[in-house]
């Protein structure tokens, strides 16, 4: 990862931050991006090297913004290595209970977000002749469970998307890794969106019992390093993957009574 340009979004707390200080403790050039400067910031002066730890604050729900902070982004090394698209939002609310633009929300933050900045850079990456596209995605993504239908929607069309990407953009030196963590202790439930929006304010018991973010960032440089497709990343949770590939039934069985937070 030395000297490696790598922009991370969702990089002001949780997985998003512990990447940072790893990626910088191994020399990389980091582009740091989320809402909140602030934040940034103090993820930045908790970096090994400042002079090369840069921010760049962004929306992903501002779609139309993307490509200009793309742009930003290509600009302040002149390229850029590896895409870490990590930013996201998680929900907590019945499906039939949740206002469409919740729904609409977690698509945007959680899939069209990764989308649009990745098409913003592949042609640029395409152009050296080599790239990296990581997306955090979940386990939520091979998978449903209930109180978390458009979250896992959002992380389903995400590997449908860059599982075809990755096939289109092969030739080309250019690598798209997905990482699926489980129960990882972070505030990412403290912010999980509710039927109308308002955030859930708990910490729910299995994030709180979780893998730590730092050791769940190392699994996923170790997968970027090994160039992985997929990986999964937690504890017994994990074994979730399996039971529904093949034992859909009996699993969606479990699930229906399975206290899942």
């Amino acid at each position: 990862m030395k000297n490696k340009v790598i922009w991370i979004t969702g990089a002001s707390s949780g997985i998003g931050e512990a990447l940072a200080y790893a990626l910088s403790q191994m020399d990389a050039r980091l582009i740091l991006s989320a809402r909140n400067r602030d934040e940034l910031y103090r993820v930045k002066s908790g970096c090994k090297n400042k002079i090369n730890t840069h921010i760049l604050s962004l929306d992903l729900e501002r779609g139309t913004t993307l490509d200009q902070k793309a742009e930003e982004a290509l600009r302040i090394f002149g390229h850029i290595d590896l895409l870490i698209n990590c930013a996201g939002v998680t929900q907590r609310s019945l499906a039939l209970e949740t206002s469409n633009t919740v729904e609409q929300k977690l698509m945007n933050v959680n899939f069209w977000g990764s989308v649009l900045l990745s098409k913003a850079v592949l042609p640029a990456m395409i152009a050296r002749g080599e790239g990296h596209i990581v997306c955090v995605s979940s386990l939520l993504g091979k998978f449903g469970t209930k109180w978390r239908s458009g979250y896992a929607a959002a992380k389903h069309a995400l590997h449908g998307y860059f599982d075809g990407l990755r096939l289109e953009v092969y030739d080309k030196n250019i690598f798209i890794t997905i990482a699926c963590p489980g129960f990882i202790k972070t505030n990412i439930t403290l912010n999980a969106l509710t039927a109308d929006g308002s955030p859930q304010q708990t910490m729910d018991s299995a994030q709180e019992q979780g893998m730590a973010p730092e050791l769940c960032a190392q699994h996923i440089i170790k997968a970027i390093l090994q160039q992985k497709e997929e990986v999964y990343i937690g504890g017994k949770e994990i074994k979730g993957v399996w039971f529904k590939r093949f034992f859909p039934l009996r699993f969606s069985k479990y699930l229906r009574t399975a206290k899942v937070n």
